[in-house]
């Protein structure tokens, strides 16, 4: 029985997945226009910023679109087909799971901060035009 459910998972998933990215290529809002100035302190802030994500996660969809919206050039790190990421992710964090942003401090501590609703919270206090 355990097969049967698992094998109609990944048959959803996969038939599901395609119209997920369909999706947020057609409903992505476009990035936020800013000076010249102001997008090179923006992306200099953001360099030391990187998503780990699988592509068709609704939670990393929901996390991309926030990115988009602000503007900003984070790094994404597939953490399903990727090993290297996806043992860097368990090896940092703890575990494998997504989305997941890693924050590099200025002093070089790491910050992994997990959940997309405080992902978002996080990019749009440090990002978002006052």
């Amino acid at each position: 029985m355990r097969v049967i459910i698992r094998y109609f998972f990944r048959t959803l998933r996969l038939v599901l997945t395609p119209f997920m990215l369909l999706s947020e290529k057609f409903s992505t809002p476009k990035g936020m226009t800013r000076a010249a100035e102001d997008q090179a302190l923006v992306d200099e802030a953001s360099k030391d910023l990187a998503l780990y994500q699988f592509s068709a996660c609704p939670f990393c969809i929901k996390v991309r679109k926030e990115i988009a919206r602000l503007g900003l050039n984070i790094e994404t790190r597939d953490a399903q087909h990727d090993p290297q990421h996806r043992a860097a992710l368990e090896a940092g964090g703890g575990r494998i799971k997504v989305p997941c942003l890693k924050i590099r401090q200025d002093d070089g501590s790491v910050q992994w901060l997990y959940e997309s609703a405080e992902i978002k919270a996080w990019l749009q206090e440090r990002f978002e035009p006052a």
